[in-house]
């Protein structure tokens, strides 16, 4: 019996290099839509091959707020893709629904209105990351530690290009 045991439990196991989904994944599990940005809830999280923590770590993230784009789920599973284009899964605790970006393109001009004829208030370098709110018509507030303006949506990443958010 212990054998019979033993040979289902390992035949059930992926190997430490399998990266092989769940053929039975589904997409908007948690009722939240598929794909959404959101960002990492913990100063620590780890990215795995596949959804499980029988699946190798791939990457340890230790930037609190870093955006992701969460890009499938799979019960408390999210797989996730960071502004690099590193791909893997996450526990959902690890991902918040805090909308944050970074910035990308070059060093960006934060403007005091969405108008690319307003004032710049202040310049924020690649891979600054920042809050996101007020996002419409491709302009976004980013805020990085109560300091705030207006970007671009092309400017960052971590928004869609016509994205509205409130």
């Amino acid at each position: 019996m212990f054998e019979l045991l033993a040979a289902v439990v390992l035949s059930t196991t992926p190997s430490a290099n399998s990266g092989n989904l769940p053929r039975d994944a589904v997409e908007g599990l948690s009722g939240l839509p598929v794909p959404r940005y959101a960002s990492l809830a913990s100063g620590k999280a780890n990215m795995r091959t596949g959804p499980g923590e029988r699946y190798p770590i791939t990457w340890l993230y230790q930037r609190k707020g870093l955006p992701v784009r969460v890009v499938k789920e799979y019960g408390i599973w999210r797989e996730v893709v960071d502004p690099d284009g590193a791909r893997g899964w996450m526990h959902r605790t690890m991902v918040s629904g805090q909308r944050t970006a970074m910035v990308r393109n070059g060093v960006q001009g934060l403007r005091a209105r969405p108008d690319a004829g307003a004032p710049i208030l202040w310049r924020a370098e690649p891979g600054v990351v920042g809050v996101l709110s007020d996002c419409a018509n491709s302009w976004c507030k980013f805020t990085v530690d109560g300091r705030g303006g207006y970007v671009r949506s092309e400017g960052i990443w971590g928004v869609s290009a016509n994205e509205t958010l409130d």
